[in-house]
């Protein structure tokens, strides 16, 4: 089922950024295809619902959040595929990774060894990547366009947003942002070319609009330790403890 909202919300975002449905359709049947039958949603809902997650990005902020993250082991984790290498490098595993395929593959996996779940989602600019998807034992598949079969559609456009809206969906009592700056700064890790940083700056500004958005019909409780969000309550590493219990 699509959020409701996220049609309006879609049109904008192929105006915007001039993005083709057609193809967006094309790379979901691909995807789906792909796609073996899992019980990754089940594990999902076992990990989320009711729960304190943790939703991670690779902003600026992400460098000082490691070693507040190192001592949360025990949370629940959705990582951005482009915070992965640096997670890993310092011994955090993520439980979920949201991912268009466009971050480290040697990293993706090594994830896929573990028991991670793998969120990957179709677009008309990843259809030659999708094939990766054969490699995730549990993966589920998402779309911006119409869900359909094995293809789900939660809401949102980035990876980091759309591990938010994941969150949501699947009934996250507390939703706590690392790493998610949405600043005219790109993180290192996100390893974005000079000739793309507008662009990422866009994508990163639709990707702030979309969680006000989700702030206001959402039944999970926002926080941040990143720039302020509106609708998310802004928060220090020191009030963790306190809003985890």
């Amino acid at each position: 089922m699509m959020k409701l909202g996220w049609k309006k919300r879609y049109a904008d975002i192929l105006k915007e950024f001039n993005y083709s449905e057609k193809k967006d359709k094309e790379s979901a049947i691909l995807l789906n295809s792909i796609l073996k039958e899992s019980n990754a949603n089940q594990k999902i809902i076992r990990l989320i619902e009711g729960k304190t997650v943790f939703v991670i990005g690779s902003g600026p902020s992400l460098l000082t959040a490691i070693p507040v993250l190192k001592r949360y082991r025990k949370s629940i984790k959705i990582a951005a595929d482009s915070s992965l290498e640096s997670l890993v490098k310092n011994g955090i595993m993520p439980n979920i990774i949201v991912t268009d395929l466009d971050g480290d593959e040697d990293t993706l996996k090594k994830i896929a060894k573990t028991q991670a779940i793998f969120v990957v989602h179709a677009h008309g600019d990843n259809m030659e990547k999708l094939a990766l998807a054969k490699k995730f034992k549990n993966c589920i598949g998402t779309t911006q366009s119409k869900p359909f079969s094995k293809i789900q559609n939660f809401g949102g456009f980035t990876d980091g947003d759309r591990g938010v809206f994941l969150a949501n969906h699947y009934g996250a009592k507390k939703i706590i942002l690392f790493g998610m700056d949405f600043g005219k700064k790109i993180g290192k890790f996100s390893k974005t070319k000079k000739i793309d940083r507008e662009t990422k700056l866009m994508k990163l500004k639709k990707g702030e609009n979309l969680l006000e958005w989700l702030s206001t019909i959402t039944k999970s409780e926002l926080f941040t330790t990143s720039k302020s969000i509106k609708g998310f309550q802004k928060i220090s590493y020191k009030e963790l403890d306190i809003i985890i219990t």
